[in-house]
């Protein structure tokens, strides 16, 4: 334990022990002093701190200041009454305040009491309250605000972690301030009872225990009395003025003082009316014109002082800010910038606003942040901040995705419109705009709200804009993934993992795999939409295999054998059967004959003509599923796999090619079609 951690523990166990053990005159006097201290450095930091985070510790230091005044009125009671001093610091304050008059000082302690009390403790509180109210219900909006950044590129993953946990941190802040502002309270009305209970038993103890007449018992224990309390009650106004201060101050760059000068001298010629006010009331009425005619002359000499000040034309502001912008665009830094492509970009046109506006009920950015947790979740891979922008160069419903600068689709929406895909019949009393739907390329219809309850009832799927290009967000995410992890991407997951299977990950990279084998690996089983979220079990193939060969092919064929449960249920429903397309066994020689092996690694050397012949015979089997509304899947020898998906690849990347290895062996298989050439 640290010595500052001991130094507070300790602090706290001997205020709790003021409460029980009696303690010399000349301790609470030290202690006394030590409570005034505190009190103003308190006040003084609430001043000059610029946000209430950067006193965060407030409403706990305040509880146990709190307590720490009610050990000394404790301590103090009991020392007046058992002795009959409190101390040299109450005695000294108590005939100071007193001027030997116990009435006068009753009633200056009255007067601070009232001040801290119905004054500065009772607004502290109310503020205190809206405050915390007020903080709870902006905190939905503020959380939504960050996201939005966030979606839009404006702010990093690390700058939005920072503001969501500012954002929480202040509304923890007021709610325990809210709580807090009642133990101000409570401590003024505690001061109050032990006042009169001080004087009464005071007096009581003087007549009956120490033979004092009743005006010498009223007198000495007045006057104790009133110091203590007065020297309690310093302290308490000073951490209440610091409570007020800290629940009332609201954003800004600056501290009070310089808050409070820059804005109460920000107009001199108000300054010269209250100095023309001044005089003049000392002018006119009885007043001691020593006492106005130096704060006018002083109100004036100010203003004047400040009215001297340059004032800066608005015009000459613009030009100089102007001219420091084109600096800044000449200089080299800001071409840097201009260098940085953003992995994933959205531009829509001008029509397409509302989608991302949300003054208008726009909640893109919101569907945004769901596909990113998502495609996280799914894929196994951190999807990076989607750039959203307008481009007024597109047509005003037309809309653009891009991947690291480059576009990979494009879009039209109808935002009064619904998209109504075809149930795989033309119904003609569906009036609408003919169009395909952007994702899978459906056939389908831009229908009005009239049409959209008919539609329904064909059994059409009617789908509002939004979810429309969610959709295709989504689905070009999940096609582009392998090109969005690179390098660095990947060295993040391996640090990620690395964190609770840091003797796997040793005894991958970096030796024998480099960052960039797996990464290749990876790459490859995203392209083929296998999720590489089971880290673990990659990472195990890939240290079982690796030391053998670093042929990233080679490499991720093992991988996929390792995850064929994963794959399995990928492609399987429970209890089903799964049904492929198989090849026949002339086909798979066929292919394996074609095998190369170079120095480089191998490679298929297929003729022409049977490779034409076998994308044809494979198209026709995936049309026949396809038309029985069943999933294509060509399966065939793990020999052969990767050579048959760079076939097929080019000509229906989204086929799956799965292996006899990838799949489980409880799995049911079902042959619906047979690949023949020949």
């Amino acid at each position: 334990m640290s010595a500052k951690n001991l130094t507070v523990l300790i602090s706290v166990i001997f205020i709790v022990v003021m409460l029980v053990i009696p303690l010399p005159t000349w301790l609470i006097s030290f202690l006394i002093m030590l409570n005034m201290s505190i009190a103003l450095i308190v006040l003084l930091l609430s001043m000059n701190v610029k946000e209430s985070l950067e006193f965060s510790v407030f409403p706990s230091l305040l509880l146990i200041l709190t307590l720490f005044r009610i050990g000394l009125n404790v301590s103090t009671t009991r020392a007046i009454l058992t002795t009959g001093h409190g101390g040299n610091v109450v005695e000294t304050f108590g005939n100071f305040v007193t001027s030997g008059n116990a009435i006068v000082g009753f009633v200056v302690f009255l007067i601070l009491i009232i001040i801290q009390f119905i004054v500065i403790t009772k607004g502290s509180e109310r503020v205190s309250e809206v405050a915390a109210r007020f903080t709870l219900d902006a905190m939905p909006g503020k959380q939504m605000s960050i996201d939005a950044d966030l979606n839009a590129g404006m702010i990093t993953e690390v700058q939005a972690r920072e503001r969501r946990t500012k954002v929480s941190r202040e509304a923890d802040f007021y709610g325990s301030m809210d709580g807090a502002s009642k133990f101000v309270k409570g401590d003024a009305i505690a001061t109050i009872i032990i006042v009169i209970i001080n004087i009464a038993v005071g007096m009581i103890i003087g007549v009956v225990q120490l033979d004092l007449s009743f005006a010498e018992a009223a007198k000495q224990f007045t006057t104790l009395t009133v110091g203590d309390g007065i020297v309690s009650q310093i302290p308490a106004l000073l951490i209440s003025t610091a409570t007020g201060i800290m629940v009332t101050r609201s954003g800004s760059e600056d501290n009070l003082a310089t808050d409070l000068t820059g804005q109460l001298l920000a107009y001199p010629t108000l300054l010269y009316i209250s100095a023309g006010s001044i005089t003049l009331l000392g002018l006119v009425t009885p007043l001691n014109d020593i006492v106005t005619l130096p704060i006018g002359a002083l109100l004036a000499f100010g203003a004047y002082q400040l009215s001297r000040k340059p004032v800066v034309d608005e015009t000459v502001i613009e030009e100089q800010q102007e001219e420091i912008v084109t600096n800044d665009l000449k200089a080299p830094e800001s071409v840097v910038k201009l260098l940085q492509v953003d992995p994933i970009e959205f531009e829509f046109g001008y029509g397409l606003i509302p989608l991302a506006d949300t003054n208008q009920g726009g909640d893109l950015l919101d569907r945004i942040v769901m596909i990113r947790r998502q495609l996280a979740i799914e894929l196994g891979l951190v999807i990076p901040v989607v750039r959203i922008r307008d481009n007024i160069q597109l047509q005003p419903n037309e809309y653009v995705l891009k991947i690291k600068g480059n576009e990979v689709a494009h879009g039209e929406l109808l935002l009064d419109h619904y998209l109504a895909l075809n149930p795989g019949y033309d119904e003609p009393s569906i009036i609408g705009i003919d169009t395909f739907e952007p994702s899978f390329g459906l056939p389908a219809k831009w229908i009005s709200e009239e049409m959209r309850e008919r539609a329904e009832m064909f059994n059409y799927t009617v789908v509002d804009p939004p979810s429309v290009v969610s959709t295709h967000i989504t689905e070009i995410i999940k096609s582009y993934a392998h090109e969005l992890l690179g390098r660095q991407e990947t060295k993040n997951l391996i640090d990620h993992l690395k964190e609770n299977y840091s003797i796997l990950v040793d005894e991958v990279t970096p030796n024998p795999l480099s960052i960039g084998d797996i990464q290749k690996v990876l790459g490859k089983l995203l392209k083929e939409k296998v999720s590489i979220r089971n880290l673990p079990v990659i990472f195990e193939a890939l240290a079982d295999y690796g030391r053998y060969t670093t042929d990233p092919e080679v490499l991720t064929e093992y991988v996929r054998q390792a995850l064929a449960r994963q794959i399995t249920s990928q492609f399987s429903q429970s209890n089903e059967s799964l049904k492929v397309i198989t090849l026949s066994g002339k086909v798979e020689k066929i292919i394996a004959d074609s095998i190369t092996q170079s120095e480089h690694g191998s490679y298929l050397s297929i003729d022409p003509d049977t490779s034409g012949e076998f994308i044809k015979a494979v198209n026709k089997e995936v049309e026949e599923m396809s038309i029985a509304q069943q999933q294509p899947i060509l399966l065939c020898s793990p020999a052969i796999r990767m050579y048959v998906k760079q076939l097929v690849e080019r000509y229906m990347p989204t086929l799956p090619v799965l292996s006899y290895n990838e799949l489980d062996a409880d799995l049911e298989v079902q042959s619906v079609g047979v690949v023949r050439v020949g």
